[in-house]
């Protein structure tokens, strides 16, 4: 039994000894990101016209996005209409009860999270 302790204790620090490891890897990683970062600030401020370009790009990026999630919300939008043709028609007001209510859950999760 005290040779399972010490085996035990042998681990764990060996394990704390690698997370103190990682730890410090991620802390230069971060710093590294951050100086990368500074560089690059640096060369954007000193070149208005490139900074326009880089925000004018980050606009179009936005837009892009947006009209994805758009067009993931259509596409769920029919695939729910088409799920909703292939139950039998005794089950389908039962059926597109539960699924509102499931939406309106999720939908109401998402407002709370976002305000």
């Amino acid at each position: 039994m005290g040779e399972e302790g010490i085996v035990e204790s042998v681990l764990k620090g060996a394990t704390g000894v690698l997370h103190t490891e990682d730890l410090v890897l991620e802390a230069v990683r971060d710093l590294v990101k951050d100086e990368i970062k500074h560089y690059i600030r640096e060369k954007i401020e000193q070149n208005p016209e490139l900074k326009e370009e880089l925000k004018e790009a980050v606009g179009e990026l936005l837009e892009a996005k947006i009209k994805e999630a758009y067009a993931l919300m259509k596409a769920a939008k029919v695939s729910a209409k088409l799920g909703l043709e292939l139950v039998p028609p005794h089950l389908r007001a039962e059926v597109t009860k539960e699924l509102l209510s499931v939406f309106e859950k999720e939908l109401n999760a998402i407002i709370d999270t976002g305000m």
